[in-house]
Protein backbone atom coordinates (compact mmCIF):
# COMPACT_ATOMS: atom_id res chain seq x y z
CA UNK A 1 0.00 0.00 0.00
CA UNK A 2 1.18 3.55 -0.70
CA UNK A 3 3.62 4.98 1.81
CA UNK A 4 3.39 8.67 0.98
CA UNK A 5 0.98 11.08 -0.59
CA UNK A 6 3.37 11.75 -3.43
CA UNK A 7 3.18 8.17 -4.61
CA UNK A 8 0.14 8.96 -6.73
CA UNK A 9 -0.25 12.21 -8.63
CA UNK A 10 -3.87 13.19 -9.29
CA UNK A 11 -4.63 14.87 -12.57
CA UNK A 12 -6.36 17.75 -10.79
CA UNK A 13 -4.84 18.42 -7.34
CA UNK A 14 -7.50 21.04 -6.61
CA UNK A 15 -10.36 18.60 -7.24
CA UNK A 16 -12.75 17.85 -4.38
CA UNK A 17 -11.91 14.17 -4.74
CA UNK A 18 -8.13 14.50 -5.18
CA UNK A 19 -7.30 12.84 -1.81
CA UNK A 20 -9.22 9.70 -2.86
CA UNK A 21 -6.64 9.11 -5.62
CA UNK A 22 -4.12 8.24 -2.87
CA UNK A 23 -4.71 4.50 -2.26
CA UNK A 24 -4.15 4.49 1.50
CA UNK A 25 -6.40 7.53 2.03
CA UNK A 26 -9.11 5.95 -0.12
CA UNK A 27 -8.93 2.65 1.75
CA UNK A 28 -9.04 4.38 5.14
CA UNK A 29 -11.93 6.60 4.02
CA UNK A 30 -14.02 3.58 2.99
CA UNK A 31 -13.15 1.67 6.15
CA UNK A 32 -13.97 4.72 8.26
CA UNK A 33 -17.35 5.05 6.57
CA UNK A 34 -18.21 1.45 7.42
CA UNK A 35 -17.05 1.98 11.00
CA UNK A 36 -19.00 5.23 11.39
CA UNK A 37 -22.14 3.55 10.04
CA UNK A 38 -21.60 0.76 12.56
CA UNK A 39 -21.29 3.28 15.40
CA UNK A 40 -24.60 4.91 14.47
CA UNK A 41 -26.27 1.52 14.15
CA UNK A 42 -25.03 0.63 17.61
CA UNK A 43 -26.40 3.90 18.99
CA UNK A 44 -29.83 2.97 17.65
CA UNK A 45 -29.57 -0.51 19.18
CA UNK A 46 -28.46 0.84 22.53
CA UNK A 47 -31.25 3.41 22.65
CA UNK A 48 -33.79 0.75 21.70
CA UNK A 49 -32.71 -1.55 24.53
CA UNK A 50 -32.82 1.33 27.02
CA UNK A 51 -36.28 2.37 25.85
CA UNK A 52 -37.45 -1.15 26.67
CA UNK A 53 -35.96 -0.84 30.17
CA UNK A 54 -36.09 2.84 31.12
CA UNK A 55 -36.80 5.65 28.66
CA UNK A 56 -35.10 8.19 30.94
CA UNK A 57 -31.76 6.46 30.28
CA UNK A 58 -31.90 6.95 26.51
CA UNK A 59 -30.26 10.38 26.60
CA UNK A 60 -27.31 8.93 28.53
CA UNK A 61 -26.18 6.95 25.47
CA UNK A 62 -24.95 10.11 23.73
CA UNK A 63 -23.45 11.33 27.01
CA UNK A 64 -21.56 8.05 27.49
CA UNK A 65 -20.25 8.32 23.91
CA UNK A 66 -19.17 11.96 23.94
CA UNK A 67 -17.99 12.50 27.54
CA UNK A 68 -14.72 10.51 27.07
CA UNK A 69 -13.73 12.80 24.19
CA UNK A 70 -14.05 15.84 26.45
CA UNK A 71 -12.17 14.13 29.30
CA UNK A 72 -9.43 12.39 27.32
CA UNK A 73 -8.78 14.53 24.23
CA UNK A 74 -5.70 16.30 25.62
CA UNK A 75 -4.04 13.18 27.15
CA UNK A 76 -4.79 11.34 23.89
CA UNK A 77 -2.98 14.11 22.02
CA UNK A 78 0.08 13.53 24.20
CA UNK A 79 -0.05 9.79 23.48
CA UNK A 80 -0.30 10.42 19.74
CA UNK A 81 2.72 12.78 19.83
CA UNK A 82 4.86 10.51 22.01
CA UNK A 83 4.27 7.20 20.26
CA UNK A 84 3.95 5.92 16.71
CA UNK A 85 0.54 7.16 15.59
CA UNK A 86 -0.27 4.12 13.49
CA UNK A 87 0.32 1.85 16.47
CA UNK A 88 -1.85 4.08 18.63
CA UNK A 89 -4.65 3.81 16.07
CA UNK A 90 -4.31 0.03 15.77
CA UNK A 91 -4.32 -0.32 19.57
CA UNK A 92 -7.45 1.84 19.85
CA UNK A 93 -9.22 -0.18 17.13
CA UNK A 94 -8.31 -3.50 18.80
CA UNK A 95 -9.49 -2.22 22.18
CA UNK A 96 -12.81 -1.10 20.72
CA UNK A 97 -13.17 -4.42 18.92
CA UNK A 98 -12.69 -6.25 22.23
CA UNK A 99 -15.20 -4.05 24.08
CA UNK A 100 -17.71 -4.33 21.25
CA UNK A 101 -17.24 -8.10 21.22
CA UNK A 102 -18.07 -8.28 24.93
CA UNK A 103 -21.10 -6.07 24.34
CA UNK A 104 -22.27 -8.33 21.51
CA UNK A 105 -21.81 -11.48 23.55
CA UNK A 106 -23.76 -10.10 26.51
CA UNK A 107 -26.54 -8.93 24.19
CA UNK A 108 -26.90 -12.34 22.52
CA UNK A 109 -26.86 -14.01 25.96
CA UNK A 110 -29.65 -11.63 27.02
CA UNK A 111 -27.75 -10.54 30.14
CA UNK A 112 -26.97 -6.97 29.06
CA UNK A 113 -28.26 -4.65 31.78
CA UNK A 114 -28.68 -0.88 31.30
CA UNK A 115 -25.70 -0.18 33.56
CA UNK A 116 -23.44 -2.60 31.64
CA UNK A 117 -24.61 -1.11 28.36
CA UNK A 118 -23.74 2.42 29.44
CA UNK A 119 -20.38 1.36 30.89
CA UNK A 120 -19.40 -0.45 27.70
CA UNK A 121 -20.61 2.47 25.60
CA UNK A 122 -18.40 4.75 27.73
CA UNK A 123 -15.41 2.45 27.12
CA UNK A 124 -16.04 2.58 23.38
CA UNK A 125 -16.10 6.36 23.71
CA UNK A 126 -12.70 6.17 25.41
CA UNK A 127 -11.37 4.29 22.38
CA UNK A 128 -12.79 6.97 20.09
CA UNK A 129 -11.16 9.66 22.24
CA UNK A 130 -7.79 7.89 22.07
CA UNK A 131 -8.10 7.58 18.31
CA UNK A 132 -9.23 11.13 17.49
CA UNK A 133 -5.99 13.18 17.74
CA UNK A 134 -3.86 10.45 16.15
CA UNK A 135 -6.34 10.09 13.27
CA UNK A 136 -6.29 13.82 12.61
CA UNK A 137 -2.52 14.04 12.96
CA UNK A 138 -1.76 11.44 10.26
CA UNK A 139 -3.69 13.32 7.57
CA UNK A 140 -0.63 15.33 6.38
CA UNK A 141 1.16 11.98 5.94
CA UNK A 142 -1.63 10.68 3.71
CA UNK A 143 -2.20 13.61 1.32
CA UNK A 144 -0.29 16.59 0.01
CA UNK A 145 -0.48 19.77 2.03
CA UNK A 146 -2.43 21.47 -0.76
CA UNK A 147 -5.14 18.79 -0.45
CA UNK A 148 -5.66 19.03 3.33
CA UNK A 149 -8.85 21.07 2.99
CA UNK A 150 -10.32 18.54 0.55
CA UNK A 151 -9.32 15.71 2.89
CA UNK A 152 -11.05 17.47 5.80
CA UNK A 153 -14.14 18.01 3.64
CA UNK A 154 -14.20 14.33 2.71
CA UNK A 155 -13.97 13.49 6.40
CA UNK A 156 -17.04 15.64 7.04
CA UNK A 157 -18.82 13.97 4.11
CA UNK A 158 -17.96 10.63 5.68
CA UNK A 159 -19.51 11.61 9.01
CA UNK A 160 -22.65 13.02 7.39
CA UNK A 161 -23.15 9.97 5.19
CA UNK A 162 -22.82 7.75 8.24
CA UNK A 163 -25.20 9.99 10.17
CA UNK A 164 -27.76 9.59 7.37
CA UNK A 165 -27.27 5.86 6.68
CA UNK A 166 -26.46 4.47 10.12
CA UNK A 167 -29.68 5.23 12.02
CA UNK A 168 -31.84 4.02 9.13
CA UNK A 169 -29.89 0.77 8.74
CA UNK A 170 -29.74 0.30 12.49
CA UNK A 171 -33.47 0.72 12.84
CA UNK A 172 -34.10 -1.79 10.05
CA UNK A 173 -31.73 -4.39 11.55
CA UNK A 174 -33.23 -3.96 15.03
CA UNK A 175 -36.73 -4.39 13.62
CA UNK A 176 -35.84 -7.48 11.55
CA UNK A 177 -33.22 -9.32 13.62
CA UNK A 178 -32.90 -7.59 17.00
CA UNK A 179 -30.49 -5.24 18.72
CA UNK A 180 -27.64 -7.77 19.26
CA UNK A 181 -27.03 -7.90 15.51
CA UNK A 182 -26.26 -4.17 15.25
CA UNK A 183 -23.70 -4.64 18.03
CA UNK A 184 -22.19 -7.51 16.03
CA UNK A 185 -21.99 -5.37 12.88
CA UNK A 186 -20.27 -2.59 14.79
CA UNK A 187 -17.72 -5.05 16.19
CA UNK A 188 -16.88 -6.37 12.72
CA UNK A 189 -16.62 -2.80 11.34
CA UNK A 190 -13.46 -2.17 13.38
CA UNK A 191 -11.60 -4.84 11.40
CA UNK A 192 -11.50 -2.75 8.21
CA UNK A 193 -9.60 0.22 9.66
CA UNK A 194 -7.28 -2.14 11.56
CA UNK A 195 -6.42 -4.07 8.38
CA UNK A 196 -5.71 -0.93 6.35
CA UNK A 197 -3.49 0.52 9.07
CA UNK A 198 -1.51 -2.71 9.40
CA UNK A 199 -0.99 -2.93 5.62
CA UNK A 200 0.05 0.74 5.36
CA UNK A 201 3.80 0.77 4.73
CA UNK A 202 4.52 3.89 6.74
CA UNK A 203 8.17 4.76 7.39
CA UNK A 204 9.11 4.60 11.04
CA UNK A 205 9.20 8.17 12.43
CA UNK A 206 12.40 9.37 14.02
CA UNK A 207 12.39 9.40 17.81
CA UNK A 208 12.70 12.86 19.33
CA UNK A 209 16.12 13.88 20.64
CA UNK A 210 16.27 13.71 24.42
CA UNK A 211 13.75 10.87 24.76
CA UNK A 212 10.01 10.89 25.11
CA UNK A 213 8.26 13.43 27.27
CA UNK A 214 6.40 12.47 30.39
CA UNK A 215 2.65 13.00 30.49
CA UNK A 216 2.38 16.20 32.54
CA UNK A 217 5.36 18.02 30.92
CA UNK A 218 4.01 17.00 27.50
CA UNK A 219 0.57 18.35 28.37
CA UNK A 220 2.17 21.60 29.51
CA UNK A 221 4.26 21.78 26.32
CA UNK A 222 1.11 21.42 24.22
CA UNK A 223 -0.70 24.11 26.20
CA UNK A 224 2.35 26.38 25.96
CA UNK A 225 2.54 25.93 22.19
CA UNK A 226 -1.14 26.76 21.66
CA UNK A 227 -0.96 29.78 23.98
CA UNK A 228 2.01 31.27 22.13
CA UNK A 229 0.71 30.54 18.62
CA UNK A 230 -1.69 33.40 17.76
CA UNK A 231 -2.82 31.73 14.54
CA UNK A 232 -3.79 28.53 16.38
CA UNK A 233 -5.58 30.47 19.12
CA UNK A 234 -7.59 32.32 16.48
CA UNK A 235 -8.71 29.01 14.94
CA UNK A 236 -9.90 27.83 18.35
CA UNK A 237 -11.74 31.13 18.82
CA UNK A 238 -13.49 30.79 15.46
CA UNK A 239 -14.46 27.21 16.39
CA UNK A 240 -15.86 28.37 19.72
CA UNK A 241 -17.86 31.13 18.04
CA UNK A 242 -19.43 28.77 15.48
CA UNK A 243 -20.03 25.48 17.31
CA UNK A 244 -22.65 26.49 19.94
CA UNK A 245 -24.95 28.00 17.32
CA UNK A 246 -24.31 25.15 14.90
CA UNK A 247 -25.10 22.62 17.63
CA UNK A 248 -28.64 23.99 17.74
CA UNK A 249 -29.43 22.21 14.47
CA UNK A 250 -28.24 18.79 15.62
CA UNK A 251 -29.82 19.17 19.06
CA UNK A 252 -33.21 20.47 17.95
CA UNK A 253 -33.73 18.66 14.64
CA UNK A 254 -35.47 15.68 16.34
CA UNK A 255 -37.88 18.15 17.98
CA UNK A 256 -38.43 19.90 14.66
CA UNK A 257 -39.31 16.56 13.08
CA UNK A 258 -41.74 15.53 15.82
CA UNK A 259 -43.24 18.80 17.09
CA UNK A 260 -43.18 21.14 14.11
CA UNK A 261 -43.43 18.75 11.16
CA UNK A 262 -45.28 15.89 12.93
CA UNK A 263 -42.98 13.24 11.45
CA UNK A 264 -42.02 9.89 12.89
CA UNK A 265 -38.57 8.33 13.13
CA UNK A 266 -38.56 7.66 9.40
CA UNK A 267 -39.19 11.32 8.64
CA UNK A 268 -36.42 12.33 11.00
CA UNK A 269 -34.08 9.98 9.12
CA UNK A 270 -35.04 11.67 5.86
CA UNK A 271 -34.19 15.08 7.32
CA UNK A 272 -30.78 13.79 8.37
CA UNK A 273 -30.43 12.35 4.89
CA UNK A 274 -31.05 15.80 3.42
CA UNK A 275 -28.18 17.22 5.47
CA UNK A 276 -25.96 14.34 4.34
CA UNK A 277 -26.93 14.86 0.70
CA UNK A 278 -26.06 18.54 1.02
CA UNK A 279 -22.68 17.60 2.48
CA UNK A 280 -21.92 15.23 -0.39
CA UNK A 281 -22.98 17.82 -2.96
CA UNK A 282 -20.96 20.42 -1.11
CA UNK A 283 -17.80 18.37 -1.48
CA UNK A 284 -18.04 18.90 -5.25
CA UNK A 285 -18.21 22.69 -5.07
CA UNK A 286 -16.23 23.40 -1.90
CA UNK A 287 -12.82 23.85 -3.60
CA UNK A 288 -14.38 26.35 -5.99
CA UNK A 289 -16.06 28.21 -3.13
CA UNK A 290 -12.84 28.27 -1.11
CA UNK A 291 -10.88 29.73 -4.01
CA UNK A 292 -13.51 32.39 -4.59
CA UNK A 293 -14.16 33.41 -0.97
CA UNK A 294 -10.98 32.47 0.88
CA UNK A 295 -10.90 30.96 4.36
CA UNK A 296 -12.63 33.83 6.15
CA UNK A 297 -15.22 34.25 3.42
CA UNK A 298 -16.03 30.54 3.63
CA UNK A 299 -16.45 30.76 7.40
CA UNK A 300 -18.69 33.81 7.11
CA UNK A 301 -20.82 32.33 4.34
CA UNK A 302 -21.14 29.04 6.24
CA UNK A 303 -22.32 30.79 9.40
CA UNK A 304 -24.83 32.90 7.46
CA UNK A 305 -26.23 29.86 5.62
CA UNK A 306 -26.55 27.93 8.87
CA UNK A 307 -28.27 30.90 10.51
CA UNK A 308 -30.73 31.10 7.61
CA UNK A 309 -31.50 27.37 7.82
CA UNK A 310 -32.30 27.64 11.54
CA UNK A 311 -34.58 30.61 10.84
CA UNK A 312 -36.43 28.62 8.18
CA UNK A 313 -36.87 25.64 10.51
CA UNK A 314 -38.28 27.98 13.16
CA UNK A 315 -41.02 29.22 10.83
CA UNK A 316 -41.98 26.51 8.31
CA UNK A 317 -44.36 23.64 8.97
CA UNK A 318 -44.09 21.87 5.60
CA UNK A 319 -41.78 18.81 5.63
CA UNK A 320 -40.53 19.10 2.03
CA UNK A 321 -39.67 22.77 2.51
CA UNK A 322 -37.68 21.90 5.64
CA UNK A 323 -35.87 19.10 3.78
CA UNK A 324 -34.88 21.45 0.94
CA UNK A 325 -33.69 24.05 3.48
CA UNK A 326 -31.45 21.44 5.12
CA UNK A 327 -29.53 20.75 1.90
CA UNK A 328 -27.37 23.92 2.11
CA UNK A 329 -26.85 23.21 5.82
CA UNK A 330 -24.76 20.17 4.88
CA UNK A 331 -22.67 22.29 2.52
CA UNK A 332 -22.18 25.01 5.14
CA UNK A 333 -21.24 22.48 7.82
CA UNK A 334 -18.46 20.82 5.82
CA UNK A 335 -17.31 24.21 4.52
CA UNK A 336 -16.73 25.54 8.03
CA UNK A 337 -15.32 22.30 9.45
CA UNK A 338 -12.92 21.65 6.59
CA UNK A 339 -11.67 25.26 6.67
CA UNK A 340 -10.97 25.15 10.41
CA UNK A 341 -9.46 21.67 10.31
CA UNK A 342 -7.21 22.44 7.34
CA UNK A 343 -6.08 25.67 9.02
CA UNK A 344 -4.98 23.69 12.08
CA UNK A 345 -3.25 21.02 10.00
CA UNK A 346 -1.40 23.67 8.00
CA UNK A 347 -0.03 25.49 11.04
CA UNK A 348 0.92 22.69 13.45
CA UNK A 349 4.43 21.17 13.33
CA UNK A 350 4.76 17.41 13.62
CA UNK A 351 6.11 17.31 17.19
CA UNK A 352 2.97 18.90 18.66
CA UNK A 353 0.41 18.26 15.90
CA UNK A 354 -1.71 15.75 17.80
CA UNK A 355 -1.80 17.93 20.93
CA UNK A 356 -2.86 20.97 18.93
CA UNK A 357 -5.55 18.97 17.15
CA UNK A 358 -6.64 17.56 20.52
CA UNK A 359 -7.23 21.12 21.71
CA UNK A 360 -9.30 21.71 18.56
CA UNK A 361 -11.32 18.51 19.15
CA UNK A 362 -11.85 19.50 22.78
CA UNK A 363 -13.26 22.89 21.81
CA UNK A 364 -15.35 21.40 19.01
CA UNK A 365 -16.75 18.38 20.86
CA UNK A 366 -16.97 20.16 24.20
CA UNK A 367 -18.85 23.06 22.63
CA UNK A 368 -21.36 20.66 21.12
CA UNK A 369 -21.72 18.59 24.29
CA UNK A 370 -22.28 21.64 26.51
CA UNK A 371 -24.56 23.48 24.08
CA UNK A 372 -26.85 20.54 23.26
CA UNK A 373 -28.66 20.27 26.63
CA UNK A 374 -28.90 24.07 26.85
CA UNK A 375 -30.73 24.23 23.52
CA UNK A 376 -33.09 21.50 24.68
CA UNK A 377 -33.79 23.32 27.95
CA UNK A 378 -34.35 26.60 26.11
CA UNK A 379 -36.80 24.90 23.73
CA UNK A 380 -38.79 23.51 26.67
CA UNK A 381 -38.73 26.85 28.50
CA UNK A 382 -39.41 29.42 25.76
CA UNK A 383 -40.45 27.24 22.84
CA UNK A 384 -38.78 25.47 19.94
CA UNK A 385 -39.07 28.42 17.53
CA UNK A 386 -37.40 30.77 20.02
CA UNK A 387 -34.50 28.33 20.55
CA UNK A 388 -33.97 27.97 16.80
CA UNK A 389 -34.01 31.75 16.30
CA UNK A 390 -31.59 32.18 19.21
CA UNK A 391 -29.18 29.74 17.53
CA UNK A 392 -29.61 31.69 14.29
CA UNK A 393 -28.74 34.92 16.09
CA UNK A 394 -25.58 33.36 17.55
CA UNK A 395 -24.44 32.26 14.10
CA UNK A 396 -25.18 35.70 12.69
CA UNK A 397 -22.99 37.17 15.42
CA UNK A 398 -20.27 34.65 14.53
CA UNK A 399 -20.32 35.81 10.92
CA UNK A 400 -20.20 39.50 11.87
CA UNK A 401 -17.31 38.94 14.29
CA UNK A 402 -15.07 37.86 11.40
CA UNK A 403 -14.45 41.51 10.56
CA UNK A 404 -12.83 42.00 13.95
CA UNK A 405 -11.36 38.55 14.56
CA UNK A 406 -10.61 36.82 11.23
CA UNK A 407 -8.42 33.79 10.78
CA UNK A 408 -4.79 34.74 10.36
CA UNK A 409 -3.31 34.19 6.91
CA UNK A 410 -1.06 31.21 6.27
CA UNK A 411 1.27 32.84 3.74
CA UNK A 412 4.83 32.13 4.81
CA UNK A 413 3.77 29.44 7.31
CA UNK A 414 5.85 26.28 6.91
CA UNK A 415 5.68 23.83 9.86
CA UNK A 416 8.35 21.54 8.39
CA UNK A 417 11.21 20.61 10.72
CA UNK A 418 14.29 22.82 10.51
CA UNK A 419 17.32 21.45 12.33
CA UNK A 420 19.37 24.62 11.83
CA UNK A 421 20.78 25.17 15.31
CA UNK A 422 24.29 23.74 15.80
CA UNK A 423 25.01 21.43 18.74
CA UNK A 424 26.03 23.58 21.75
CA UNK A 425 29.86 23.50 22.20
CA UNK A 426 30.06 22.61 25.92
CA UNK A 427 33.07 21.34 27.88
CA UNK A 428 30.93 18.72 29.65
CA UNK A 429 27.87 16.62 28.85
CA UNK A 430 24.83 17.64 30.93
CA UNK A 431 22.35 15.00 32.00
CA UNK A 432 18.95 15.21 30.25
CA UNK A 433 17.25 16.31 33.48
CA UNK A 434 19.82 19.03 34.29
CA UNK A 435 18.25 22.44 34.44
CA UNK A 436 16.83 24.92 34.26
CA UNK A 437 19.09 26.15 31.45
CA UNK A 438 19.60 29.86 30.83
CA UNK A 439 20.32 30.58 27.17
CA UNK A 440 21.78 33.99 26.38
CA UNK A 441 22.28 35.34 22.87
CA UNK A 442 24.25 38.54 22.28
CA UNK A 443 23.55 40.62 19.15
CA UNK A 444 25.39 43.62 17.65
CA UNK A 445 22.79 45.51 15.62
CA UNK A 446 23.71 47.86 12.78
CA UNK A 447 23.17 51.60 13.46
CA UNK A 448 19.62 52.69 12.73
CA UNK A 449 18.22 49.13 12.92
CA UNK A 450 17.56 48.92 16.67
CA UNK A 451 13.80 49.57 16.50
CA UNK A 452 13.26 47.20 13.56
CA UNK A 453 15.37 44.52 15.28
CA UNK A 454 13.31 44.73 18.47
CA UNK A 455 10.13 44.48 16.41
CA UNK A 456 11.31 41.34 14.56
CA UNK A 457 12.38 39.77 17.84
CA UNK A 458 8.74 39.72 18.98
CA UNK A 459 8.21 36.90 16.48
CA UNK A 460 11.38 35.19 17.69
CA UNK A 461 10.04 35.45 21.25
CA UNK A 462 6.88 33.55 20.31
CA UNK A 463 9.04 30.91 18.64
CA UNK A 464 11.16 30.47 21.77
CA UNK A 465 8.09 30.22 24.01
CA UNK A 466 6.28 27.79 21.69
CA UNK A 467 9.24 25.44 21.61
CA UNK A 468 10.16 25.41 25.31
CA UNK A 469 11.10 28.77 26.85
CA UNK A 470 9.52 29.30 30.26
CA UNK A 471 10.43 33.00 30.33
CA UNK A 472 11.94 35.25 27.68
CA UNK A 473 13.38 38.75 27.60
CA UNK A 474 15.26 41.08 25.26
CA UNK A 475 17.57 43.63 26.87
CA UNK A 476 19.42 46.64 25.42
CA UNK A 477 22.86 47.54 26.75
CA UNK A 478 22.70 50.92 28.52
CA UNK A 479 26.19 51.86 27.36
CA UNK A 480 25.95 50.52 23.81
CA UNK A 481 22.46 50.97 22.21
CA UNK A 482 23.31 48.60 19.35
CA UNK A 483 24.11 45.76 21.75
CA UNK A 484 21.09 43.54 22.57
CA UNK A 485 21.01 40.50 24.85
CA UNK A 486 18.31 37.86 24.52
CA UNK A 487 17.75 35.67 27.59
CA UNK A 488 15.37 32.74 27.90
CA UNK A 489 15.00 29.93 30.41
CA UNK A 490 14.31 26.30 29.47
CA UNK A 491 13.21 23.73 32.05
CA UNK A 492 15.87 21.11 31.30
CA UNK A 493 18.71 20.17 29.00
CA UNK A 494 16.55 17.61 27.21
CA UNK A 495 13.96 20.33 26.52
CA UNK A 496 16.66 22.55 25.04
CA UNK A 497 17.99 19.70 22.89
CA UNK A 498 14.45 19.21 21.63
CA UNK A 499 14.47 22.88 20.63
CA UNK A 500 17.69 22.29 18.73
CA UNK A 501 16.76 19.16 16.84
CA UNK A 502 13.03 18.36 16.81
CA UNK A 503 10.86 21.43 17.48
CA UNK A 504 12.02 24.34 15.33
CA UNK A 505 10.30 24.84 12.01
CA UNK A 506 11.11 26.57 8.74
CA UNK A 507 8.87 29.44 9.90
CA UNK A 508 10.93 29.79 13.10
CA UNK A 509 14.12 29.87 11.05
CA UNK A 510 12.73 32.63 8.81
CA UNK A 511 11.89 34.79 11.82
CA UNK A 512 15.45 34.39 13.10
CA UNK A 513 16.91 35.18 9.70
CA UNK A 514 14.90 38.41 9.39
CA UNK A 515 16.13 39.59 12.78
CA UNK A 516 19.75 38.60 12.11
CA UNK A 517 19.66 40.36 8.77
CA UNK A 518 19.72 43.62 10.75
CA UNK A 519 23.00 42.86 12.56
CA UNK A 520 26.15 44.89 12.03
CA UNK A 521 28.26 43.63 9.10
CA UNK A 522 30.77 41.00 10.07
CA UNK A 523 29.11 40.15 13.39
CA UNK A 524 27.33 36.99 14.46
CA UNK A 525 25.19 36.19 17.50
CA UNK A 526 27.14 34.84 20.48
CA UNK A 527 25.35 32.10 22.41
CA UNK A 528 26.02 30.90 25.96
CA UNK A 529 24.34 28.15 27.97
CA UNK A 530 24.31 28.49 31.75
CA UNK A 531 23.07 25.91 34.27
CA UNK A 532 21.42 26.44 37.62
CA UNK A 533 24.05 25.53 40.24
CA UNK A 534 21.39 24.77 42.85
CA UNK A 535 20.16 21.78 40.80
CA UNK A 536 23.49 19.92 40.75
CA UNK A 537 27.22 20.02 41.50
CA UNK A 538 29.35 22.82 40.06
CA UNK A 539 31.55 21.78 37.12
CA UNK A 540 35.29 22.21 37.87
CA UNK A 541 37.29 24.77 35.91
CA UNK A 542 39.10 22.01 34.00
CA UNK A 543 35.76 21.24 32.33
CA UNK A 544 35.65 17.62 33.47
CA UNK A 545 32.25 16.39 34.50
CA UNK A 546 31.87 16.06 38.26
CA UNK A 547 30.73 12.77 39.83
CA UNK A 548 26.92 12.37 39.98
Amino acid sequence: MSTAPSSTRPARPDSAWAPLVVPVFRALWIAQLVSNVGSWMQTVGAQWLLIENDAALVTLVQTASSLPIVLLALPSGVVADRYDRRRVLVAAQCAMLAVSGVLTGLAFADVLTPVLLLVLTFLLGCGTALMGPAWQAIQPELVERSSLKQAAALGAVNMNLARALGPALGGAVVAIAGAPWVFAFNAVSYLGITAVLILWRRPEPARPVGGGEKLLPALYAGRRYVWHAPGVRRILLRTLLFVPGGAALWSLLPLVASRSLHLGSGGYGLLLGAVGAGAVAGAFVLPRISRALGANGTLGAGALVFASVLAVLATVRVPWVAAIALLPAGLAWIGVLSTLNAAMQTRLPGWVRARGLAAYLLVFQGGQALAAPLWGALADWLGLAFALLAGSALLLGSALSLRRSPLHGTDGIDPSLSDHWPTPPLLFEPAPADGPVLVSVSYRVAPGNAAAFADYMRHVARSRRRTGALVWGLYQDGREPGHFIENYLVASWSEHLAQHHSRLTVTDRRHEERARGLLAPGTRPEVTHAFDTSSGPVVPEDGLSPPR
